[in-house]
Order: structure tokens, then C-alpha cells, then sequence
């Protein structure tokens, strides 16, 4: 019964890993999206063509 707690146990940090993971990308997907309309806004190409590369990276 002890073995089965600690696999139980351990599926449920990788579960808990993987949806913070997801939260984390999303979050940051968002506000680069965000910054990259602003730049497309001012007419900032430079600022946009870095931001879409971080973006392109995180993909």
C-alpha cells in the first residue's frame, strides 16, 4: 500500500508540473502578444521582430 502512495504521490507532482508548465507558456504566450500589437501600434519594427522571435522560441 506504501509503494502505490508514493506512485500515486509522484503522477500527481508530474501532473501538477506539467499544468504550471501550461499556465507558465500561456501566460507568457499572452503577453507577448500583447507587447507585439503594441509594437505594430507605435511602428516599432524592431521591437517587433525580437518580440516575435522570443515568441517563435517559446513554441
Amino acid at each position: 500500500m506504501d509503494k502505490m502512495k508514493v506512485t500515486y504521490e509522484a503522477m500527481l507532482g508530474l501532473v501538477a508540473e506539467l499544468v504550471l508548465d501550461e499556465a507558465v507558456l500561456k501566460f507568457q504566450t499572452n503577453q507577448l502578444n500583447s507587447a507585439i500589437d503594441d509594437a505594430l501600434a507605435s511602428g516599432d519594427e524592431d521591437t517587433f521582430h525580437r518580440l516575435v522571435k522570443q515568441l517563435n522560441e517559446l513554441k
